[in-house]
Formats: C-alpha cells, sequence, structure tokens
C-alpha cells in the first residue's frame, strides 16, 4: 500500500524533498492509524480561486485519502504584506478588510475539492501578532541577510537597485513559522515557493520542534495562452467560480499541447487511461478536440455537478457547431446614436474602447450573428445582439 500511495503522490510532481519522511508517515498510517498533517498556505490577496490553485487542492484531497489532515492556511496576517516571489517590485499591502473577504470567499471554495471532515483552516494572525515585537526581533536572527539575498528575485532587484522593503524578507521567515506553529508534517506549494518551503525545514530545526517538514513542490499551470503562469491578472484564468458554460468553452480553448499537461494536473483518470487517451490521440482514433471535451466536461462536474456539466456541453455545441446564439445574455440599454465601441465596453464585453477597436480591426466582433469592420460605427434606435470572440453575447435595446 505504501508503495502504490507514494506512486500517486509523485503523479505530477516537480520536486520532493525528504521522500524518506513521506514514506515514513504513510507507513505509521496504513499499519498504526497515525493521521500526519499537510500545510499548504494561501494569501487572500484576491477573492476567487482559479485552476492554478487547485493544482495543489486536488494533491492534498488525494492526501487525505492516504491519513492526511488538511492545514488549509490563510495567511491573513502575511497577505498584508504580500509575497514578494517573482515580483520585480514591493506589492501594495492589503487592508484588513480585504483580507478577511477574500479569506471568507476561499473558505467558500476549498471544499468544493477538500474533504471538510479531514481539514482544519487555519488564519497566521492568530499566531503571528501573538509573537509580539520580541519574538520578531529573535526570528530574524535566525537568517541572515546575504543568505536571503541568494534568492533570485531579491538578487536580481537589488542588482537593478529596485526597492526591496524590510517586510519583503521578514514574509518568508513569518512563512517559514507557520510551520513552525502549526507542527506540520509536510508543506506544499509551487516551484516557484522551494526557497519559503526551505525556510520552514530550517525554522523546525531552529525552535527544535523535533521533526523536519518534508517538502513536495507542484509545477506552476500555464494559462489559457499556453505561456505564462495562469494569473488572473494576465486575464489568462479559468475560475473555480466561473459559469459552467464559461468554464467549458475556456478549457475548449487550450492548445492540444497543453491539455496533456490539464489532464495530469487537474484530472482525477488514472495515469494509464491518460496515456490511452493520448495513444488513441497520436494514432488517429480519437480526435484531440474529444479528448478536450471529455476534460472539459469532467472539470465542469467538479465544481457545478452533472447537469451542469451536460448543459454546458450542449451549450457550446449549439453556439459553435449549429452557429445559433446563447439561450441566455445579459441585457443593457443604452441611448442612440452610440459608439460601437463604447457600446461594447458598456456591455462589459471589453475591457476599455481601445480594446473594442482592437478586436473590431481582428475580426472580432459582430452584430447580430455579422461580422463587422468598421470602428467608428454608430448604433441608432434598435435592438442587438453583439458579440466579441466565441463566447462573450450581450443584447443591446438602443433607444
Amino acid at each position: 500500500m505504501v508503495k502504490e500511495a507514494l506512486e500517486e503522490i509523485k503523479r505530477g510532481v516537480s520536486e520532493i524533498i525528504d521522500q524518506e519522511r513521506i514514506e515514513m508517515l504513510l507507513k505509521n498510517y496504513f499499519e498504526k492509524g497515525i493521521n500526519y498533517y499537510v500545510k499548504a498556505g494561501f494569501d487572500p490577496t484576491a477573492p476567487d480561486l482559479h485552476l492554478g490553485h487547485t493544482v495543489l487542492l486536488q494533491k492534498m484531497a488525494m492526501l487525505q485519502k492516504y491519513g492526511a489532515i488538511v492545514q488549509f492556511l490563510i495567511g491573513d496576517f502575511t497577505g498584508m504584506i504580500g509575497d514578494p516571489t517573482g515580483k520585480n517590485e514591493t506589492r501594495k499591502k492589503l487592508d484588513k478588510e480585504t483580507v478577511l473577504k477574500n479569506a471568507q470567499s476561499y473558505k467558500d471554495q476549498v471544499f468544493k475539492i477538500l474533504d471538510p471532515e479531514k481539514t482544519v483552516v487555519m488564519f497566521n494572525s492568530q499566531w503571528l501578532e501573538a509573537l509580539g515585537a520580541s519574538g520578531l526581533v529573535e526570528l530574524t536572527t535566525t537568517f541572515n541577510v546575504a543568505r536571503m539575498l541568494e534568492r533570485e528575485d531579491f538578487d536580481k532587484r537589488y542588482k537593478s537597485q529596485a526597492p526591496i522593503s524590510i517586510s519583503e524578507f521578514l514574509y518568508p521567515l513569518l512563512q517559514g513559522y507557520d510551520s513552525v506553529a502549526m507542527n506540520c508534517d509536510i508543506e506544499m506549494g509551487g516551484t516557484d515557493q522551494k526557497f519559503n518551503l526551505l525556510m520552514g525545514r530550517h525554522l523546525q530545526r531552529v525552535y527544535n520542534v523535533g521533526k523536519e517538514q518534508a517538502v513536495v513542490m507542484m509545477p506552476l499551470l500555464e494559462g489559457l495562452d499556453g505561456v505564462n503562469k495562469m494569473s488572473k491578472s494576465l486575464g489568462n484564468y479559468v475560475g473555480v467560480t466561473d459559469e459552467p458554460s464559461d468554464m467549458y468553452g475556456k478549457l475548449l480553448s487550450i492548445s492540444d499541447v497543453l491539455m496533456w499537461k490539464y489532464y495530469e494536473l487537474l484530472s482525477a483518470r488514472s495515469l494509464p487511461e491518460i496515456e490511452q487517451f493520448k495513444k488513441d490521440v497520436d494514432g488517429g482514433m480519437l480526435h484531440p478536440k474529444a479528448a478536450k471535451e471529455a476534460l472539459a466536461s469532467e472539470i465542469v462536474e467538479r465544481f457545478h455537478g452533472k447537469i451542469a456539466s451536460k448543459e454546458a456541453k450542449e451549450e457550446f455545441d449549439r453556439i459553435h457547431k449549429q452557429n445559433e446564439l446563447p439561450s441566455e445574455m445579459d441585457e443593457f440599454e443604452e441611448v442612440a446614436p452610440i459608439w460601437i465601441a463604447k457600446a461594447l465596453a458598456g456591455c462589459a464585453l471589453v475591457g476599455s474602447t481601445s480594446q473594442a477597436r482592437r478586436d473590431i480591426s481582428q475580426g472580432a466582433v459582430k452584430i447580430n450573428q455579422e461580422k463587422i469592420s468598421d470602428e467608428q460605427l454608430q448604433l441608432e434606435k434598435g435592438e442587438y445582439v453583439l458579440q466579441v470572440g466565441k463566447r462573450k453575447f450581450a443584447k443591446l435595446k438602443v433607444k
């Protein structure tokens, strides 16, 4: 059982530090029924989770099947500092009200994946606020500035003379101290978090916790563009709270190559089953789109249920295969005459009038299912169906 569990744990993982400890934890669970603690921290810097976050969540849910108690850490204290990882400038601080609002949103979403009976939601303000000034000063003595500057992002900013605040130096120390306070056995994170994850091991030694956490690092999931890490700020994300039809359509837009990484990191299908899919696609027995549809349906079902997944597929097929309009669209009203770019922005189909003009010039805008090319078009009185790209629709009544 230990060997089988370990193979499943290693699926899609980029790196494991101290695999022997994980094997010991599994052995103790299978032979003695002893649970162990798996930590993953999330700074509530945005109110919604996306599929990139769920790569970690799904791995933790899998560990719950093998004896793990998940410590889902919401960094309400550290979130007000901001994780400097991968940043080329100091991050803006969040106010406490925003952090707590976002934290509640996280809690509402994670149990779509995690088993609530095997999950403990924790907030690091509980122990970090209690640390006090003397405790914080003591914490800073456990690591030196030279070592901190070995971090790639800090090193780049230091050499380019970009500002680095003292609070940013504190961030990895505070994240590492979380591992001390939580007494965790395994910490999980993305590959970009390696420095912070190792800090937890370091501080557990310093504070004589009696254990050193193992570290499991997952690869970063590329967004819909296939290039950059999935991110809300880049707009290349699939949100956990996206409407079923939007989620389905977004997933069908990924490239055939990227699809297999999504399968490995997001699908609940076994690796042999995924490998068979890949062989069937490569051998021409299965169309890539059919494989992508199966993936999209599985993920939509996970977050919205079987009926919603079926309806999302039917809606997509109706619009894109039969060239029909969606059954439901947001409706807006404007006063005539109105410039098409302003109308598109007013209907929330684009972020700005300049974006609207770019979309028109690229042939991505339709009115009543007819493509338009006139960027200066004025809409007179009437009712219109506006469309941007393949998935964005709105009804506009011009009075």
